[in-house]
């Protein structure tokens, strides 16, 4: 059967959920029954995603353009134009709602809708449907009334359920004004109907969903509506729950405090943007925050609740050097996260942080991911040691596969006063001399690469490294120790190359690492791009 209407996105994995277009066709009304939804990934040939669209013979493609598929997006609408000139490419999105006139890939569709399209694409379609051809090729959005937008929810097909994030939102919006952030932007916070929603996710709940991740920018921004949806699955949670919300780091009233001592432990994780340490940073990005309080709500959410915390940290702020970049690193890794994602800056398309280039000397990339390249407070090899650090950390840390091993680090940078993100940084650079980035990195020759850092580079002792590693690579699975930390002839070579005798070494097998100087953080359809 044809669709005369198809929406579709390249998503940048396949478990990734595209809630943009589900918006769109839940608001399509009596066009639902000609539209289809068909997803892709940046994996796939852009020939193959071309063939695939066409073989479903539509007459209208609305595509989703993010930051992470606007190149091949962009080749897979000139494939389109090109074997079929007649069909009609409407475009949405974050990368295409700001700045749009100069990009070629707006030059080859032939619509463009800029902002928040859940009722303008069905007026669109509808126009064109008719017969109808609009003159202006880019349609600015109204801010869709809140209540007359039809909820996505049962959108989510069956395969979504079982293999895909399902993401929801209570509220769109944000009130803070961080310059980095599309949703700085936005005029207001506008809430959905909480009756309305809570049915949904009850109905998704029904159908078998187990984890929630909720794109709401501020979840906890008014108390009322969030102590409502958390008491909401609190009293599900027996059945498996898994909930993402992401959360203002300084606001943890007394009612929520209490209500998330409730839930057991791995239920709730929060995904907490610190984004810089440095106050004179926050202020230059109109980022407002206490960091007392931040201090204070992190040693709660430690000590009193089973909340797996994720903590985001942006480094490039105007106004941030190396330096403070590290100072800030440290502190927030004392904060206790389980999770901290080391980002570089991104120039948004739209956002107010354009305002800085001159003052604060920023040169961006000029394709996606648009990272800063330098400022006047970092140059671009200290960036690029930076997105090392980032690519590594990930790897180690965040992927909680050498968790030990990162234990014993900060243990380490404590016992000798020093800065753990410096520590970390000698070892990323170790790291990426041995695997440059852009190749993937097999978890036993990670492995190895470690016992080399640490027995010859960190000279310490190769059986209290052993134990370690071993430690780290099977205990929660069960894996086979490989030979160069099983036999007691690797473990003599080792020493021997580390050529230190053991009686120069300290008692614990720790080499001191010299200390750190004395130191001085919308819308196709309701879903964002941030730096965040």
């Amino acid at each position: 059967m044809p669709y005369p209407i198809l929406l579709s996105t390249l998503n940048a994995r396949y478990h990734h959920s595209s809630f943009g277009l589900r918006y769109l066709y839940a608001n399509l009304a009596e066009l639902q029954s000609q539209a289809k939804i068909l997803e892709f990934t940046i994996a796939q040939n852009p020939r193959d995603i071309a063939e695939a669209i066409l073989l479903e013979r539509p007459k209208i493609v609305g595509f989703g353009v993010y930051i992470w598929n606007t190149q091949l997006t962009e080749q897979v609408i000139a494939i389109l134009k090109k074997v079929q000139p007649g069909l009609i490419l409407i475009l949405g999105g974050p990368e295409v709602s700001h700045e749009a006139e100069p990009q070629r890939i707006t030059q080859l569709a032939d619509y463009i809708i800029q902002g928040e399209a859940d009722l303008a694409f069905s007026s669109l379609c509808k126009t064109i449907m008719n017969g109808g051809h609009p003159s202006q090729k880019l349609i600015r959005a109204q801010l869709p009334p809140i209540e007359q937008i039809q909820l996505p929810y049962h959108c989510y097909s069956e395969e979504d359920i079982k293999n895909r994030i399902i993401y929801v939102e209570a509220s769109r919006g944000c009130p803070y004004r961080c310059e980095y952030c599309l949703s700085s932007l936005d005029q207001s916070v506008r809430n959905f109907n909480l009756d309305a929603f809570l049915t949904s996710m009850n109905q998704l709940i029904e159908r078998g969903a187990r984890s929630f991740k909720f794109v709401d920018r501020t979840f906890n921004l008014s108390i009322a509506t969030s102590t409502r949806i958390l008491n909401f699955f609190l009293e599900r949670a027996h059945l498996g729950l898994f909930l993402h919300f992401e959360m203002v780091p300084d606001r943890l009233p007394i009612e929520l405090r209490e209500l998330i001592q409730k839930f057991p432990p791995g239920v709730l994780q929060f995904e907490i943007g610190i984004q810089t340490w440095n106050p004179e940073v926050a202020k230059n990005v109109s980022r407002r925050q206490n960091y007392e309080k931040i201090t204070e709500n992190f040693k709660f959410l430690n000590e009193k609740t089973g909340v797996h915390l994720h903590t985001d940290l942006i480094a490039g702020l105007p106004g941030e050097s190396l330096e403070s970049f590290a100072h800030g690193f440290d502190a927030v890794a004392a904060l206790g996260s389980q999770e901290i994602q080391v980002g570089i800056l991104k120039r948004l398309k739209g956002t107010p942080i354009i305002r800085h280039d001159r003052e604060w000397e920023m040169i961006y990339q000029d394709h996606p991911p648009f990272q800063v390249l330098r400022t006047k407070n970092l140059t671009f090899q200290e960036l690029q040691k930076l997105g090392r650090f980032s690519h590594f950390w990930d790897q180690i840390a965040n992927s909680g596969n050498f968790t030990g091993t990162v234990e014993f680090l900060k243990e380490k940078c404590r016992t000798e006063e020093s800065s753990f993100f410096q520590e970390f940084m000698r070892l990323s650079e170790f790291l990426s001399n041995r695997h440059p980035l852009g190749h993937g990195v097999a978890l036993l020759n990670l492995l190895e690469s470690l016992w080399i850092f640490f027995t010859q580079e960190q000279c310490l002792a190769p059986e209290r490294v052993r134990s370690l590693l071993i430690n780290d690579y099977s205990g929660k699975v069960k894996r086979d120790i490989p030979r160069f930390l099983r036999d007691n002839a690797a473990l003599t070579s080792a020493t021997e190359r580390t050529k230190k005798p053991r009686s120069e070494l300290p008692a614990d097998g720790f080499k001191p690492s010299p200390a750190l100087p004395k130191r001085q953080t919308k819308h196709w359809s309701g879903v964002s791009s941030t730096n965040q």
